[in-house]
């Protein structure tokens, strides 16, 4: 194929240098597509190297707890990718001896693993002839074949991974795969794409129909719901009091006790009304320190910040106390990170 042949002599001269790339090692490739989801290149780059470092094989992380998972993955985001990353290196332990699986059957079958991370375990690390499919590369073929229906739909979905096996059917499957998600990154961009570089642009229906903005065609966002809530930051001296996480936010991570505010509510019987449900005793203070906005996907978090003094209470497995000077090796969020900011000592 022409165009497979132009993209892959584009990406020999063109490639970045990524500290995964070239490693021959499933496990790091593995683990560098785990936290590519939904992040910058750029942002992953120092992770990867410290989760690669703290954690070089299947074994280290499955023998790993998960609050030392955590603390090496804080401030990446999606914090459930890291949660499934660990249950899945046990998978491998436990069931394959400690070696990422080659069989596509076995990769699918760990946890966290879909038809993406598969494909690029595959093909990138075992050579093997496996398609895949992400932002960046659903971009490019919309605008090369010119797909009119919007990314995310069944339909468009179903077209891209046909277009992705019929591309990746021939030699180096696993840089042709690199290097449709590198053009997607580096030429052909949600904005702005940088045509006059594009190798395929010859043959790219969306600049010869001049619809590069059009396309791919949008999908209606959903504005993200706006979540009122109360944070305490408890001290005792100069330690912290900090509750883990759980439900759908900040699942296994440490943060200042919080809790989401009803339309009618009082923040500062709110903050009293937090402590007593952690057990904690303490005087809060008449007067909350800030407030403070976190944007996650589907959510805006607004939270009052009130600060408990001379807090005391009994540890468990949900609830401890941490010496400001241990927050660094801990596994907390960045909106954690923030409320602990908002409510330090001035």
């Amino acid at each position: 194929m022409k165009l497979r042949r132009k993209l892959l002599k584009w990406y020999d001269a063109n490639r970045r240098d990524l500290p995964w790339r070239g490693v021959g090692d499933p496990y790091a490739t593995w683990v560098s597509e785990i936290m590519l989801q939904q992040t910058r290149v750029e942002t992953v780059i120092p992770y990867f190297h410290r989760f690669m470092e703290r954690f070089p094989n299947p074994q280290a992380l499955a023998e790993a707890t998960e609050d030392e998972v955590m603390s090496v993955w804080s401030g990446l985001g999606y914090y459930r990718r890291a949660r499934l990353l660990h249950r899945g290196a046990r998978a491998v332990v436990e069931r394959f001896r400690g070696q990422v699986p080659e069989a596509a059957a076995d990769r699918r079958s760990l946890p966290g693993v879909g038809r993406y991370t598969a494909g690029a375990i595959g093909s990138i690390a075992f050579g093997l002839r496996e398609p895949l499919v992400d932002g960046n590369v659903g971009r490019v073929f919309a605008r090369l074949f010119a797909i009119e229906t919007p990314l995310g739909d069944r339909s468009t979905e179903r077209h891209l991974w046909a277009l992705a096996e019929e591309w990746v059917d021939g030699p180096r499957p696993g840089d042709l795969n690199q290097a449709l998600m590198e053009l997607g990154a580096m030429i052909c961009t949600p904005r702005n794409p940088r045509c006059p570089d594009c190798p395929l642009r010859l043959e790219c229906a969306a600049r010869l129909g001049g619809r590069q903005a059009e396309l791919p065609a949008r999908r209606q966002k959903r504005r993200p719901k706006e979540v009122r809530m109360v944070a305490v930051v408890a001290t005792l001296g100069d330690a912290l009091w900090l509750r883990k996480s759980e439900g759908e936010l900040f699942m296994g991570l440490w943060n200042p006790p919080w809790v989401p505010l009803g339309p009618e509510a009082d923040e500062e019987q709110s903050a009293r009304d937090l402590l007593d449900a952690c057990g904690l005793k303490g005087r809060v203070r008449s007067q909350p320190l800030g407030e403070i906005e976190h944007l996650l996907t589907h959510r805006r978090l607004r939270a009052s910040v009130w600060r408990a003094v001379a807090v005391k209470g009994l540890e468990n497995e949900r609830l401890r106390i941490f010496p400001r000077g241990a927050l660094a090796d801990l596994g907390v969020s960045t909106f954690g990170r923030k409320l602990i900011s908002t409510g330090a000592e001035r």
